[in-house]
């Protein structure tokens, strides 16, 4: 089941090219401010789940509406920090998580804007995110996956070097979290490992790596964001890049993402400054993490040169 927001933050079940409208179905959920409101629909969904599915409520075609940001401002957004293996069989990953701004999601069609700061370059991340259903503090893996209520894209854009590492400073500007285009329930995903992420900038295919690749199981990464915080429905964790495949985002850029069965979304990129990068995988930034999980001295981070300078 796909459930989203669309138009003036309406509950929407997605079925192919229709919209089933849950506005009149849905009275109590409607009454709760409009970016809480998938998030309130998922923490009741035991209660709303069999009214939801027996909705006889006309639809109309997906074209005709808006999409949001399923989840337009998280109580938590976290994301993975160097969850990947990036190719290296015998990497030694351990779990770690970032607090990225909630007030950085925007929905499908939306604009990222590169904010007026001195910063190397601007990095797509495309990400698989798990939505969490219930409840969970200090939960074990083996129930881990009892807590996910399904999953959806995110792109984790990125302004490298203006913090120190990964930082709040380099992630949580406005617009650098897009969301959507909906969430797929958890049922429909048998297992997270078997997705691949694709993303494109415009025409070209930059990003496409396989969930298999992650250093940690989906429900172990759970559990340890359980044990440092508790999860609560409607919070949403980013599991992090195989950063193989990043590269610049620039203005005028369209950047896509895509993972099947979810679906897929595009955003725009806007620079006020014009700044310009060159195009394609930013092999420097790869080079580094590949050093990194390979136990390696880091060296010095030198990211794709700036063509304006």
């Amino acid at each position: 089941m796909k459930l989203g927001l669309v138009d003036d933050y309406i509950p929407a079940l997605i079925d192919g090219d229709l919209v089933r409208l849950l506005a009149e179905d849905l009275p109590q959920i409607m009454a709760l401010p409009p970016h809480a409101r998938l998030a309130g629909l998922i923490e009741r969904w035991d209660a709303l789940a069999a009214h939801i599915k027996a909705s006889t409520r006309p639809c109309v075609p997906l074209d005709d509406v808006v999409l949001r940001a399923p989840l337009p401002r998280p109580a938590k957004l976290l994301c993975g920090q160097l969850s990947f293996k990036e190719g290296v069989a015998e990497a030694k990953v351990k779990p770690a998580f970032f607090l990225k701004s909630s007030t950085s999601v925007i929905g499908p069609g939306e604009t990222v804007e590169l904010p007026p700061v001195d910063a190397p370059v601007f990095h797509h991340e495309g990400e698989l995110a798990v939505v969490i259903g219930k409840r969970a503090k200090s939960i074990t893996p083996a129930e881990a996956m009892d807590h996910v209520f399904g999953y959806t894209c995110f792109l984790d854009m990125s302004a490298r070097g203006v913090g120190h590492g990964t930082s709040f400073q380099d992630k949580s500007y406005d617009t650098f979290g897009p969301m959507g285009p909906w969430v797929l329930t958890a049922d429909c995903v048998p297992d997270p490992h078997e997705l691949q992420v694709r993303l494109w900038v415009d025409d070209e295919l930059r990003q496409d790596y396989p969930m298999s690749d992650i250093g940690n199981p989906v429900a172990d990464l759970v559990a340890y964001a359980s044990s440092i915080a508790a999860l609560e429905p409607g919070d949403v964790l980013a599991l992090g890049v195989n950063h193989q495949g990043i590269g610049p985002i620039q203005d005028g850029d369209t950047v896509r993402i895509e993972i099947e069965p979810i679906g897929g979304f595009s955003v725009q990129v806007k620079d006020a400054l014009g700044r310009r990068w060159e195009k394609g995988v930013d092999t420097r930034l790869a080079a580094v993490v590949l050093r990194m999980v390979r136990g390696e001295p880091l060296g010095t981070v030198d990211f794709s040169p700036r063509l304006d300078r």
